[in-house]
């Protein structure tokens, strides 16, 4: 390996590294994350299930099953993010942005780790999948990974593009509750947009989350043929790679003046 790929390639290890560590170790996180959603489900679920019938007769378990594979990673994002506060806070960050290692590093690190955790966490709720009636096949696996890849990639990026620019955990769960949550209520998770509102289903059509709602619906019903399948994969692709760019040119302006 070359002195420029140790270059990138070391800081970005060692902060994903850091990052799986101190999330395995705090167990509030684990709970709070996987639990949480896990809960909304079956709550959900049993209350809505009699009264609710998506198309070709979905019950709402099943159609929520989707919703809350993205709540769960919507959810770890959220937490793992967090931690570029708690990071400046404590000095770490300001640390690691006077050491010789290059921006990249630092926010593949950081990203790759949240990323990794939800996607750890969104495969264990997948174990559910053959209780609740979800029809997982082998073949629709390699898309249904690609697609929870790219949402894990694309929130975790959101939320440290948000935790960035805060100085303080309470400001950025404001944030949580007046974009991120209604960002996800409103991208096909909780209710179909066919149903919806005019307004309100324009709203989900603009969303990118909606997208990655039915990539990953595709994923977990297979033989199901979702509408517009490739092209919701492809805008959340370009949605991943906006929040990796965003992301990218913040710490590229940012000294570790800026963050005392």
């Amino acid at each position: 390996m070359t002195a420029s790929a140790r270059t990138l390639l070391l800081p970005a290890w060692t902060l994903w590294e850091r990052e799986v560590v101190r999330f395995l170790r705090q167990r509030d996180r684990v709970v709070g994350a996987l639990v949480t959603p896990v809960v909304f489900w079956l709550l959900l679920g049993a209350g809505l299930g009699r009264s609710f019938q998506a198309g070709g007769g979905e019950g709402y378990l099943d159609y929520f099953f989707t919703g809350t594979v993205v709540m769960i990673l919507l959810f770890t994002a959220i937490f793992s993010t967090i931690s570029v506060i708690e990071d400046r806070r404590e000095g770490f960050l300001q640390g690691v942005l006077v050491a010789p290692v290059g921006r990249f590093g630092i926010v593949m690190g950081k990203m790759l780790g949240g990323a990794t955790l939800a996607m750890g966490q969104g495969c264990l709720f997948l174990l559910l999948a053959p209780w609740a009636g979800v029809p997982l096949s082998v073949a629709g696996l390699p898309w249904l990974l690609v697609a929870m890849t790219l949402v894990s990639v694309a929130l975790t990026g959101l939320g440290f593009l948000l935790a960035w620019q805060l100085n303080s955990s309470q400001g950025f769960h404001a944030i949580m509750n007046l974009f991120l949550i209604p960002m996800w209520l409103l991208s096909g998770a909780l209710f179909p947009a066919s149903g919806a509102h005019s307004w309100m289903a324009w709203v989900m059509r603009v969303n990118p989350l909606t997208y990655g709602v039915t990539a990953i619906r595709q994923g977990l019903y297979w033989q199901q043929a979702q509408p517009q399948a490739w092209l919701a994969l492809g805008i959340t692709a370009g949605f991943t790679v906006v929040m990796v760019g965003l992301a990218l040119a913040v710490t590229r302006r940012t000294t570790a003046g800026d963050l005392l």
